[in-house]
């Protein structure tokens, strides 16, 4: 099994902390794919900020529904439980 540091909670400052804490905020929680992004601060807030640009933000185009169902279909296909 694969070994990847990261940083938890209560040693995360900064950036990494607001992003901890929005997610925690937001689903009760700090989802493991946060974790594995967490020793590089800068790309894991680049990575949340196209999250929130293709789901989250409004679309003239797509619904937010839709949006979610796509990111759905797309995890499915690439055999992915999330």
């Amino acid at each position: 099994m694969a070994y990847i540091n990261i940083i938890d909670e209560a040693h995360a400052d900064g950036t990494l902390d607001r992003i901890y804490k929005a997610s925690t905020a937001r689903t009760g929680r700090v989802a493991n794919i946060l974790k594995v992004q967490s020793t590089n601060p800068a790309a894991l807030q680049g990575c949340m900020n196209l999250y929130v640009a293709s789901t989250v933000q409004d679309n003239e185009h797509l619904s937010r529904a839709q949006r979610e169902m796509l990111a759905t279909v797309v995890s499915k296909a690439n055999d992915c439980y999330y």
